[in-house]
């Protein structure tokens, strides 16, 4: 993957996950998803048994690799909220522990 920095045009965003998420391969579907996209963040469980996910690059990288997220876990997901954040510069995305 390319690295994602500061430029012009990034979005950050935000998203939490409900539902059956955690043991389920969330996490490593997430990551090997973004390794498609030129995007940088991280995911990770959330001890009140949802998954938080950063993800920052341009939009059109961004909310197509939420899509394929959003697509590939639809059997688990039953509610996600989301907010655009303020990007942070994230290069890579990785499992957050």
């Amino acid at each position: 993957m390319a690295e994602v920095g500061r430029q012009a045009g990034t979005v950050r965003k935000h998203v939490w996950y409900s539902g059956h998420v955690q043991g389920v391969g969330f996490r490593y579907t997430a990551q090997r998803l973004a390794q498609r996209y030129r995007v940088g963040g991280f995911v990770r469980n959330l001890r009140d048994g949802r998954v938080e996910l950063v993800a920052e690059g341009q939009p059109g990288e961004v909310e197509a690799f939420l899509q394929d997220v959003a697509r590939a876990m639809s059997g688990y997901i039953t509610h996600q909220e989301q907010r655009e954040e303020m990007p942070e510069g994230l290069t890579h995305f990785r499992i957050a522990y």
